[in-house]
């Protein structure tokens, strides 16, 4: 029996990218999630599909994981996208504790094709510039109560 490796877990991730791309379902994106040697879920963009901005692939491929495992932390488990990741798709990778991700193209590449993720990423660093939304701070008070029932609640579950 031939051993798999990352490349074919990456020819993986590009073959769900190709399959959503000639279907039209959204970008040239694709992932795996690979859990001891082997793939338990894939994803493929499906944004213009589902007419769902949330659906990357990476996203996409960790909810079918996390399903299929029955949990949501998904720490020993690797991804393997087409891409670098979003900054959704990467806060998405921290939440579900992943600690090692393995990409084809950058975030550079997915801006040469429109994909403008360079908004967000000057916002996350503090720098204010068109394209993202205007944020409006309102009833504080009202929702410093619920966090504070979360806080006080004795069988919360922590993620």
């Amino acid at each position: 029996m031939k051993k798999v490796s990352p490349i074919d877990f990456m020819r993986a991730a590009v073959a769900e990218a190709r399959r959503g791309v000639s279907r039209g379902e959204g970008g040239p994106f694709g992932a795996v999630v690979v859990k001891d040697g082997v793939i338990i879920a894939r994803g493929r963009n499906r944004v213009v599909a589902s007419n769902d901005p949330t659906a990357h692939a990476e996203i996409v491929a960790l909810r079918r994981a996390a399903k299929k495992l029955g949990r949501f932390h998904l720490s020993d488990c690797e991804v393997y996208m087409t891409c670098e990741p979003c900054p959704m798709c990467l806060a998405a990778l921290q939440w579900a504790r992943i600690r090692r991700y393995h990409y084809g193209c950058t975030r550079h590449d997915a801006a040469r094709l429109g994909f403008a993720d360079k908004a967000i990423y000057n916002g996350l660093a503090g720098k204010r510039g068109r394209g993202l939304p205007r944020a409006i701070p309102l009833l504080r008070d009202s929702c410093q109560e619920v966090f504070e029932a979360w806080r006080n609640k004795k069988d919360k579950t922590r993620y």
